[in-house]
């Protein structure tokens, strides 16, 4: 379903795939079979990174974001092998072997072995394949910014409904908290247009996605858009002589794109759904500061007329923004604490650099929930 919307004399093109609507009903769905994730055992808080920073900046981080704790790798740990724990994590959990996987997909935005060098090639996710065992499965790797483990569910979805593979890992390790230590080097004031690299953290995650008989519980729909005209409002490269890169955003700007672009595509969702925001569960978005998803919530919920059934979930103030894997990290807390319930629905919302906002609506059946100790 494609909509054209014209404000201001311009032209916004929003897509919503995977609504099913408007086509012939495919034969499967997909069921989530597996949650995984893997933390850095090192805690920095944000008062110790702040200690670092090099000029007396007065910024009081915790209480502006919310974060008063993040994991990090000192070096010991990379993209890599964090991806490698999440996915053996998300293997165990759902019971299923390596062996039986289709497809392995790597949708990180870092992609750091044994040092701060992007590897490229050959591709993360054949890396990781062959370090689980995953010995037939097909690889590549996605890269979207913070949307990418949610970009790499929709495809491993439209291939499943339709029968093409059976089983597909969606895996991210993202070793980012160096944009951290960089900024600290550089940021002077609270208008420092690197003071979002300051919330980072590291994590692993996977997803393990499987085929079910048509109307299990599963992925209900997918959508996603791009809002091309704030693609430059966060930029991330190498630069100077700081190790791997250094990230700059223009963070109200991209916060006030994604609260007047996000309730548009939420509504297109939930009408091709059928459903009101009412009618979801948990809404876990990402995870950019505790402050930011209050607002974002506050303003989508003024603008539909009603909320979720439920607070939106925060992890940040745990483990800060850990990127592409936040939604997993965030969903793996709720299934550990028993706060999920069979046949709930949960919406997973991305805000990503791009400015590229998704949606991915699914419930999660009782052997799923009941992996992590808390069937019903």
């Amino acid at each position: 379903m494609e909509v054209v919307e014209s404000a201001g004399g311009a032209v916004k093109h929003w897509l919503v795939m995977d609504t099913g609507r408007d086509r012939a009903p495919t034969p499967f769905t997909t069921r989530i079979a597996g949650a995984g994730r893997h933390l850095p055992a090192t805690h920095l808080s944000t008062k110790d990174l702040m200690s670092t920073t090099r000029h007396q900046t007065h910024i009081d981080l915790e209480r502006l974001t919310g974060i008063r704790d993040r994991r990090v790798s000192v070096g010991d740990e990379d993209s890599y092998t964090l991806a490698i724990s999440a996915a053996d994590d998300c293997l165990t959990h759902a019971n299923r072997s390596a062996q039986s996987v289709d497809a392995v997909i790597s949708c990180s935005i870092t992609k750091f072995h044994d040092g701060l060098t992007q590897w490229l090639e050959p591709t993360m996710s054949g890396a990781v394949a062959e370090a689980i065992g995953a010995v037939k499965a097909m690889t590549f790797d996605v890269s979207n910014a913070c949307a990418g483990m949610l970009t790499g569910v929709t495809i491993a979805n439209n291939w499943i409904r339709q029968g093409n593979i059976e089983r597909a890992l969606v895996v991210s390790g993202e070793y980012i908290s160096q944009l951290g230590q960089n900024a600290a080097q550089h940021i002077r004031t609270i208008m420092s247009n690197e003071l979002a690299s300051l919330t980072l953290g590291d994590a692993g995650a996977a997803l393990l996605l499987e085929r079910a008989p048509a109307g299990s519980a599963g992925i209900t729909l997918a959508g996603f858009t791009t809002a091309a005209d704030y693609s430059r409002l966060c930029l991330a490269y190498p630069k100077g002589h700081d190790p791997a890169a250094r990230m700059f955003t223009d963070s109200r700007a991209i916060q006030r794109a994604a609260i007047a672009n996000t309730p548009l595509l939420l509504q297109e969702v939930l009408e091709a759904a059928g459903i009101s925001l009412h009618d979801i569960d948990h809404v876990i978005t990402h995870q950019t500061s505790a402050r930011a998803i209050r607002k974002g919530m506050k303003e989508i919920v003024a603008e539909l007329g009603e909320g979720p059934r439920h607070d939106a979930v925060i992890t940040v103030d745990r483990y800060g923004n850990t990127a592409s894997t936040t939604h997993t990290v965030a969903l793996v807390e709720e299934l550990d604490a028993g706060r999920i319930r069979p046949g709930e629905t949960v919406a997973l919302i991305a805000l990503a650099s791009g400015l590229e906002i998704g949606v991915v609506l699914l419930t999660l059946d009782e052997e799923m929930v009941g992996s992590y100790g808390h069937g019903h």
